[in-house]
């Protein structure tokens, strides 16, 4: 559009030229009929020259207010792709808290299986513990031993591991069987200490058996007497080493079924 102005201006300014220049050739004019010949075509060019510059003042405006709209559509987009990014890492975070609660979930599953897998281990003890008191009268010293420790402790001995290990051997070919772990105390000392102390000699035994010879957990039966039942009445030192012992008695029905079967055979080869 400035152009166009331009060129009118100049096509305005050549007529004019030519006009003054034909005036002053004939002679005839004078400065007043120039002046007045002249002065609408000066009015004219500076209404264009006044338009030009208000088209250009315009044109200014419009290129300013194209540049703010343009930094409000940038920072409009840039404030949407913070809400993304910023959406995108709560869902990486939930994501994470998903799988968190997934294992967590597997964690408790896995703890819930082994703790039916020890219940039923429970139950399996309980069961056989019922057969035995239910056959208890079928049940017979088999054999024992005395398991001696010194004063206030619990730790086996090497002669208590050796005895143990002869008592072990003789039971392992049993089927039918319990083992009874009875912990005692001499008489110094505080009667519920020495109730705790005869509980953890017959732990240790007890332990000793299961772990070392595979002996059944539930066939074993362990109890803590403290200074209940002493093997020695006596107040010497002799008297009180022999009372720090566990007793252990191997108790098996074997012998009475064997017997039972032998009974039942010899009545059918009589039939």
């Amino acid at each position: 559009m400035r152009t166009e102005v331009m060129v009118t201006m100049r096509a305005f300014l050549a007529t004019t030229c030519i006009l003054t220049g034909a005036l002053l050739a004939g002679g005839c004019a004078t400065k007043k009929y120039v002046r007045n010949t002249t002065a609408p075509i000066q009015a004219k060019v500076d209404q264009v020259g006044d338009q030009t510059t208000q088209n250009s003042t315009q044109i200014q405006d419009t290129r300013t207010q194209l540049k703010s709209v343009d930094e409000k559509a940038q920072s409009g987009i840039s404030a949407a792709q913070e809400r993304a990014s910023a959406a995108d890492a709560r869902a990486a975070a939930a994501a994470q808290s998903a799988a968190t609660a997934d294992q967590h979930a597997g964690d408790a599953m896995n703890r819930a299986n082994q703790a039916d897998q020890k219940a039923d281990q429970t139950a399996q003890g309980l069961s056989g513990l019922r057969n035995t008191v239910a056959n208890l009268d079928d049940y017979k010293l088999q054999t024992s031993a005395s398991v001696p420790f010194k004063f206030n402790q619990a730790t086996l001995s090497k002669e208590a591991q050796a005895d143990l290990d002869k008592l072990a051997g003789e039971i392992k070919t049993g089927k039918r069987f319990f083992v009874a772990v009875e912990g005692y105390t001499d008489s110094s000392g505080d009667k519920a200490y020495n109730e705790a102390l005869s509980r953890r000699r017959a732990d240790a035994v007890m332990h000793y058996l299961v772990s070392k010879h595979d002996v059944p957990l539930y066939r074993v039966h362990m109890i803590g007497l403290g200074e209940e039942k002493p093997a020695d009445e006596g107040k010497t030192r002799a008297a009180r080493a022999a009372n720090r012992r566990v007793e252990v008695k191997v108790f098996s029905a074997d012998q009475v079924t064997a017997s039972l079967s032998t009974d039942a055979n010899s009545a059918s080869r009589a039939k």
